[in-house]
């Protein structure tokens, strides 16, 4: 009877602390914050918006992308002569992040707006306009029901900066893990994060942690603390050097290079054969990034002929990258300090984009240098009709330009970062990591609303969850040891009178 007694106690015992578990965790209604981003690139405006739990502000890798917004027209350096409709392009994304965010919250979520090249550009070649395309974005936000921070030109570097930030949060790289996960993550080696390849079209920046880092181009060098460790980090970021300026410039060393009496077109083997563009010449040189190359010519227009030919076409790349002169130890092009390159690299924005279509990313593991070579070497060599044709549903403006860019990305890489054969494979190409994008807009968010600490967070070394799945199971071992011992020191009769 008191067998029955103490396992009828103990049942019950173990019931009431497994009801506790389940109740201490059960999932708490949804109570989050919101924050919206705006990158303003040369080529076009994305709206981001971002999501993160209200009771974890400080906690950790917790933010994760809702939505994103891409903005009809162009970017808004496109808007330089007609500076009071910048503003109001961005307006049907508004509206649709207003959607996402329920209305209660609009008052109390930030929303930034970052420029980058297209604006830095703009600014070197018409600062007045410059101001005057901010000063229309700004009243378009300060007029949404948003908690509006301000609408500014962000620095290269601080590009180079957030998309680093961005991805190795992502990633989990900042060890920003609580628990006994922290002591699996402590056990992982302490080469922990990823470089940065970012590509725009004005702009492309690198930037990674480097063992090797030496003091002798401070002007490339970050500090960052972040969830209790130092992070020592090198960033460059090369102005017309996105993709679309890197063409103009490239158009304009081939015109330059042309002879004295030209006639107006110009053979260009980095489109394909049947392709044919027509550029005016007023609107070329105007560019600050081709202005150093202006010439005077007989005729108002150039007419570009396409050749399809790959080779021919990274070589007249690679004149872009001054490899000639190096003041440090070592350097990318241009006279630019680079430490040696370390660890794995995630390549996103237009590196993504290009590799993406010429479907160079969907291998679980990067393809090697020679294949990816080929595959645009093929795709370059293939008639304009073909490519038509076969990519009837693509903006015939962004389809023609497919080649000079697998090049131009090639050229950059190997070229430029001096990649090889052998170190091909730490580069990632990147579109999402999860639900997020790749790119500078989250790094921009999380240090403007101080959302990564400089030092871990405090915490006890078990989540509560766990805390409370521990005690159970505790508690069990102890009833059914307890059981044990009585039942082995306290034979009922009927076994004692078996044994006898």
């Amino acid at each position: 009877t008191i067998l029955l007694i103490l396992g009828f106690l103990s049942t019950l015992a173990v019931i009431a602390l497994i009801a506790v578990a389940v109740t201490q965790n059960q999932p708490l209604p949804k109570n989050v914050k919101y924050g919206i981003v705006l990158d303003a690139g040369s080529s076009h405006t994305n709206l981001y918006v971002y999501e993160w739990p209200a009771e974890k502000e400080n906690d950790t890798g917790v933010v994760q992308q809702v939505e994103v917004c891409k903005v009809k027209g162009p970017g808004i350096s496109g808007y330089s002569h007609a500076t009071e409709k910048a503003g109001p392009s961005l307006a049907q994304c508004l509206q649709q992040a207003k959607e996402v965010i329920p209305s209660a919250q609009h008052k109390e979520t930030p929303v930034y707006l970052g420029a980058t090249a297209g604006m830095r550009l703009l600014r070197l070649q018409n600062e007045s306009a410059a101001d005057k395309v901010l000063s229309s974005v700004g009243n378009t936000l300060r007029s949404a029901p948003f908690n509006f921070q301000g609408a500014r030109i962000i620095t290269g570097q601080e590009e180079g900066a957030y998309g680093w930030i961005t991805i190795n949060y992502l990633l989990g790289n900042f060890k920003q893990v609580s628990g006994w996960k922290k002591l699996l993550h402590s056990l992982k080696s302490l080469s922990e994060t990823s470089g940065a390849l970012d590509l725009g079209g004005a702009s492309t920046q690198i930037t990674f942690v480097s063992k090797d880092l030496s003091s002798e181009s401070p002007e490339n060098q970050l500090y960052f603390r972040l969830y209790g460790k130092d992070y020592q980090v090198y960033t460059h970021s090369f102005l017309c050097y996105g993709k679309d300026q890197a063409l103009q410039q490239k158009l304009a060393r081939d015109l330059q290079a042309s002879t004295s009496t030209p006639d107006s077109s110009l053979p260009d083997p980095c489109f394909h054969k049947g392709y044919e563009r027509t550029i005016n010449i007023s609107d070329f040189f105007k560019n600050p990034c081709t202005s150093d190359k202006k010439k005077q010519l007989p005729f108002s227009q150039l007419y570009i002929k396409g050749e399809g030919d790959y080779q021919k076409c990274r070589e007249n790349i690679q004149k872009l990258f001054n490899k000639s002169n190096c003041p440090y130890s070592s350097c990318s092009f241009n006279g630019i300090y680079l430490p040696p390159l370390q660890g794995d690299f995630g390549a996103f924005s237009a590196f993504y984009f290009v590799m993406n279509f010429l479907n160079l990313t969907s291998e679980p593991n990067p393809l090697a240098l020679s294949k990816v070579t080929s595959t645009i070497e093929s795709f370059c060599a293939q008639p304009w009709q073909e490519v038509k044709t076969a990519y009837h549903h693509i903006k015939e403006k962004y389809l023609s330009e497919y080649c000079f860019s697998g090049a131009y990305i090639l050229s950059l890489l190997e070229n430029g970062y001096e990649f090889t054969e052998n170190n091909w494979q730490m580069i990632h190409f990147l579109g999402k990591i999860g639900s997020s994008d790749a790119g500078w807009t989250l790094g921009y968010m999380l240090n403007l609303t101080n959302m990564i600490p400089a030092e871990e967070p405090a915490g006890p070394p078990l989540s509560h969850g766990s805390y409370v799945g521990l005690m159970v199971l505790c508690s069990l071992v102890l009833v059914s040891v307890l059981l044990f011992a009585w039942l082995l020191f306290h034979k009922p009769k009927c076994l004692q009178k078996g044994i006898v």
